[in-house]
């Protein structure tokens, strides 16, 4: 009996331990199982970690090409100017330093090259000495790599000139081409209402030319006109954007009674500046940039203008932040007159003097210094601080070769104690002092750098000449 019992307790005893063993299995399948799953969820994880930095890297690895495409695009565009001026009968040597290559695709009095394409190969990546003989255009094709159509570049050969560069002070009278309308507003109405006629018809930079027909360029005369018209639709004929339209506006009465289309509007503009040069002819050029309306920021469209004898009679230093200004009293009587201004462009102002402003051309005229002829190093500028024209010390920081940079061609850094002590650098009124390096007028002072009165930009005096020949050919 006793073995019997010993004999049913051991069979117990393997069931338990074989079902025991079994759950024991089942579970390390299960756990093996749940870390299977863990490891396929933490590799997946992995995978679309990876795929995402790969995605961002791919994104960032696109955008830097791209950057630097751009800025090899930029760099490339910025070194090759748009406009080459030659010396006729001299050799100008440049050495732009691009990976391109170049041929004379047109000359100015044949309408084509006679050139056989690819005949006469430029390398831009290496220095290249041009002459031409007589005074001509030629325009010039390049090719990135020598393969791709890149720009064109336009080669005017001119004839040497002096000019006597003056750094004096001028008061500038100008006339506007119409009547230049400044904004629109709104006004009360007889009956308490806000009215606005010309709103969204007219806008600011518009010149009004004619009114119902008749021509009209004084602030006043257009006045009168819109008061008298008894609030019937007036016509009006205006300039904008190059383009002449009419349109219609219907004036409305004010609470006094008077008739009112709701514009602000201006005729005339004056100011201060600095005459850059006066030629053999006795034309002059002027500011080195164009008079700008100061509400519009637009390039006054001028009728005619006047050029006055003007003192510098107050300077307000520069600071950081704070451009500093030449204050001048202007007297605009026929006996201080110097000349007529017969050009605004975005240049510089251009006319011709009389017997009064050639006389303020006692300097020894100078040669003219070309774009390529300007070095970085120490230079002078020509202005009117105390009274007197002066020269004073300036460093040339940077030159432009690209056209764009019509008025900021050459960058300058005031070097003179006397001229920092006096000014804090260049002021408004400074525009158009002549720019003196290595015995040539290299070109002209157009603005401040507002953060730092020390430093400034300039124009280079052929882009001055270039736009005043351009007028006198209009004006023949």
């Amino acid at each position: 009996m006793k073995r019997l019992k010993n004999h049913i307790l051991y069979l117990m005893r393997k069931i338990v331990q074989g079902v025991w063993e079994s759950m024991r299995q089942d579970i390390l399948k299960e756990r093996a199982g749940e870390d299977m799953v863990i490891l396929l969820r933490n590799w997946k994880s992995r995978v679309r970690r990876y795929k995402i930095y790969r995605a961002f890297l791919s994104l960032m690895l696109a955008v830097s090409c791209t950057a630097l495409a751009g800025m090899l695009y930029y760099y490339i565009d910025s070194s090759i100017p748009s406009t080459i001026n030659l010396r006729a009968g001299e050799e100008e040597s440049f050495n732009l330093g691009v990976p391109a290559r170049a041929e004379i695709i047109s000359v100015s009095d044949r309408g084509t090259s006679n050139i056989p394409p690819g005949a006469v190969d430029i390398d831009l990546s290496r220095t290249v000495t041009l002459k031409a003989p007589a005074q001509t255009s030629y325009q010039m094709q390049v090719k990135l790599f020598g393969l791709f159509s890149f720009k064109d570049v336009d080669i005017h050969v001119i004839e040497d000139q002096e000019l006597i560069p003056v750094g004096a002070p001028v008061g500038i009278y100008v006339k506007t081409d119409g009547v230049l309308v400044i904004g629109t507003g709104e006004f009360q109405g007889s009956d308490g209402a806000s009215y606005s006629p010309a709103k969204y018809i007219l806008k600011s930079g518009d010149y009004i030319r004619r009114v119902d027909g008749v021509e009209v360029n004084q602030k006043d005369d257009f006045i009168a006109r819109v008061r008298e018209s008894g609030g019937r639709e007036m016509v009006l004929t205006l300039e904008r954007d190059g383009e002449q339209m009419e349109v219609q506006v219907t004036p409305r009465q004010d609470g006094s009674g008077e008739y009112k289309m709701g514009i602000w509007v201006r005729d005339n503009a004056q100011g201060v500046g600095t005459m850059t040069y006066i030629d053999s002819q006795g034309n002059f050029g002027a500011l080195g940039h164009g008079i700008t309306d100061v509400d519009t920021s637009t390039l006054m469209h001028m009728e005619g203008g006047t050029l006055y004898q003007t003192d510098i009679v107050d300077i307000r230093k520069g600071s950081a932040g704070n451009p500093g200004e030449m204050t001048g009293m202007i007297v605009y009587s026929s006996d201080h007159v110097l000349g007529e201004i017969t050009d605004n462009s975005i240049r510089g102002i251009f006319g011709v003097c009389n017997s009064k402003a050639l006389d303020m051309g006692v300097r020894e005229a100078l040669p003219i210094g070309l774009k390529q002829e300007i070095v970085l190093g120490p230079a002078q500028i020509l202005c009117t601080v105390d009274g007197t024209p002066r020269y004073y010390d300036v460093e040339i920081t940077a030159v432009h070769m690209d056209h764009d940079n019509i008025n900021r061609g050459i960058e300058l850094l005031v070097t003179d104690p006397e001229l920092l002590a006096a000014t804090g650098g260049i002021v408004q009124g400074m525009s158009g002092s002549p720019i003196i390096q290595n015995g040539k007028l290299i070109g002209a002072v157009t603005h401040v750098l507002t953060n730092d009165p020390t430093k400034g930009y300039g124009l280079c005096i052929q882009s001055m000449l270039n736009a005043a020949e351009q007028t006198l050919d209009e004006a023949a």
